[in-house]
């Protein structure tokens, strides 16, 4: 959040929509964030509440009374319809999701999936980075390593030109579960000792068989290779799908090469704690 204010934009939504809830995922609902983040947060309304109505005009004259937000943009012919504005000068997108109820509490279960019966197409989307952080914080066997690994991995993945979604190369989503795995399976281990094999199973990864997080739940997807995708990473929440990726065959070289450079250098240098990431991010 900005230093300018520590209040949050869900404090704006009034008694005019009450039955709406706001809530944050990527760097935020992960607790990774920083000053800078950018805010993603995702409005849930009931289903009489349109998009058209509730979000474009309702929320957004709402927004547009309060000195701490500007550049409120409406995108609407987008794959994910949001509304985009600054708050306190911090960037927030704030896509739109519909339950088939009437009433949406604060603390609205997302994973459940009676929840999620007969929904739209968009609201699904919408909702499956909500979802996707909240079963990544359930499974992590060791939530603060967890967080002081990602840090260091999207520092490292910023610096080294292999961050950015839209670019081809790995998004928050990506890399909160590609860390989740090597989480798993070393409950036990350092933050560096995580991040070395965070390196060391990717650079051997035999892509494109998925990554996938285990959470408990009966799949027959297990043994699948997902040949559409260059590196498919399975989203931890049923019923299961794949990150959206943009990733080509050039933006893949680069990102096995960083991981083979990471393997490399934390492999020499991992009895320096503390001085992996400051060599691996120059």
């Amino acid at each position: 959040m900005s230093k300018k204010s520590s209040q949050h934009p869900r404090q704006f939504i009034n008694s005019e929509i009450i039955t709406f809830t706001i809530l944050t995922y990527g760097s935020h609902g992960l607790g990774v964030h920083d000053p800078e983040s950018d805010i993603d947060a995702l409005c849930v309304g009931p289903f009489f509440a349109t998009i058209a109505v509730r979000l474009f005009i309702v929320l957004r004259n709402i927004l547009k009374s309060r000195p701490e937000i500007s550049e409120i943009h409406c995108v609407k012919d987008s794959k994910f319809p949001l509304m985009r504005f600054k708050f306190d000068g911090i960037s927030v997108d704030l896509p739109y999701a519909q339950l088939k109820v009437l009433y949406v509490p604060e603390n609205v279960d997302v994973l459940s999936l009676s929840l999620l019966n007969n929904i739209d197409e968009t609201s699904w989307k919408s909702l499956s980075g909500v979802r996707a952080n909240q079963r990544i914080l359930l499974l992590v066997p060791n939530l603060k390593n967890f967080q002081s690994m990602l840090r260091c991995l999207k520092l490292w993945a910023k610096r080294r030109g292999v961050y950015g979604r839209l670019n081809g190369f790995l998004g928050g989503v990506h890399l909160a579960i590609l860390a989740a795995f090597v989480c798993q399976n070393q409950p036990d281990a350092s933050v560096i000792a995580l991040i070395s094999n965070f390196f060391s199973t990717y650079a051997m990864w035999p892509w494109p068989t998925p990554v996938i997080v285990q959470d408990g739940m009966p799949s027959n997807v297990e043994d699948v290779i997902e040949t559409r995708l260059y590196m498919p990473i399975r989203l931890p929440c049923t019923p299961y799908e794949y990150c959206d990726s943009n990733v080509t065959k050039s933006t893949f070289n680069k990102i096995r090469v960083e991981f083979l450079r990471g393997h490399a250098m934390t492999r020499q240098i991992f009895s320096l704690e503390g001085g992996a990431v400051s060599e691996l991010a120059p």
